[in-house]
């Protein structure tokens, strides 16, 4: 098992198989971000891409999200779109 110290937990924890996305991009968060946190990503991804009503096909999208994911791992964090509520467990 592969171990990476986790930017976005703050600890050692396993590291994902692969690099997740193309590019330098894709590399930093191969060498820093672990597969948990990487799975959090995903769900805030999912969240980002139904409340922006976005089409993950179109280069304007993948543009954008490409930017929150450097903001949610490497920045200040990606926020939810204003207005947002999470829903109740």
């Amino acid at each position: 098992m592969r171990t990476v110290h986790c930017v976005k937990l703050g600890f050692e924890a396993e590291g994902l198989a692969f690099a997740p996305w193309p590019g330098e991009l894709g590399k930093r968060i191969y060498e820093n971000v672990s597969k948990k946190a990487w799975a959090e990503w995903m769900a805030h991804q999912t969240m980002l891409i139904n409340e922006n009503r976005l089409n993950p096909l179109d280069a304007s999208t993948r543009s954008f999200l490409s930017a929150e994911m450097e903001k949610y791992f490497f920045g200040e964090g990606s926020s939810a779109p204003p207005g947002f509520i999470a829903p109740s467990s």
